[in-house]
């Protein structure tokens, strides 16, 4: 599995610290990474053959095939890289990690269903790779012959609401542990998301949590059905203030109230 530190050591430990948690696509960067790399395709698109092979609980094994069908076609690492490169990051999002990496008490990790050489590189190519405590993400790598080859975070069997390769409410509930046992509590976590498997670890947060869903995007209409429905969970198995944004600088703006303590419809 795909669990590892970006800055040569955790944070110094403190209490009351924050921690904000982030998905990758749709969210810290404004594309679907594994999608955005279809484009070299011959001709741009896929054939169906390839379409085909996509089934709704498995989409890592789904982009696997996608990347040896690239390969096939004569697509080389560094293009699939340059490729990647070009996505840009969500409007603030740069603001929001350069402002919060200055304050002391402040975690930052990433759990998302892409992969580890995407995540790796596009942090790099912006500068942000220092910024990020951990990431969590399904393994990659290119093989001698150049093939991007994927495996699966792990295989999970326990949750509903997630697919059966990474489950982020787990990951988040065993990054919480760990650290806890390193002797550092979160006053505050702040979940940053778009999509349906952004749910799980929405459901991990607390009263003093916030859960921001990206406006306009999947996790945002999910959470509108679930007001209604009270499905696929019940809404007050929500225990954290739900707070949308549009761009890394509503995020900020909140990462600021909380500093100040000055927000108290936010913090209380």
């Amino acid at each position: 599995m795909s669990s590892y530190i970006r800055n040569n050591e955790m944070s110094s430990i403190k209490k009351e610290r924050l921690l904000m948690v982030f998905d990758f696509d749709h969210s810290l960067v404004d594309e679907n990474s594994d999608t955005y790399v279809t484009k070299l395709a011959p001709g741009g698109e896929l054939p169906e053959e390839i379409k085909s092979l996509y089934a709704e609980d498995g989409w890592t094994d789904y982009m696997a095939e996608i990347f040896k069908y690239l390969h096939k076609n004569g697509r080389t690492p560094n293009e699939i890289l340059e490729c990647i490169s070009q996505i840009p990051l969500t409007k603030g999002m740069n603001d929001l990690l350069t402002y919060s990496q200055t304050i002391a008490n402040v975690d930052h990790i990433i759990i998302s269903d892409s992969n580890s050489v995407f995540i790796d590189h596009i942090l790099g190519a912006n500068n942000l790779s220092p910024t990020i405590t951990k990431v969590f993400t399904n393994p990659a790598e290119f093989d001698d012959s150049g093939c991007l080859r994927l495996k699966h975070y792990h295989i999970q069997d326990w949750c509903t609401l997630s697919t059966i390769n990474l489950c982020k409410g787990h990951i988040l509930k065993s990054f919480l542990a760990e650290r806890e046992n390193e002797g550092a509590e979160y006053k505050h976590i702040i979940y940053v998301g778009d999509g349906h498997n952004d749910l799980c670890p929405g459901l991990v947060l607390r009263p003093q949590d916030i859960f921001m869903p990206r406006k306009g995007f999947a996790l945002e209409r999910l959470i509108e059905k679930i007001k209604r429905k009270n499905k696929p969970v019940k809404i007050s198995e929500i225990k954290a203030k739900i707070v949308p944004w549009e761009t890394g600088l509503d995020i900020l703006q909140h990462i600021k109230c909380l500093e100040m303590a000055a927000c108290t419809d936010i913090v209380d």
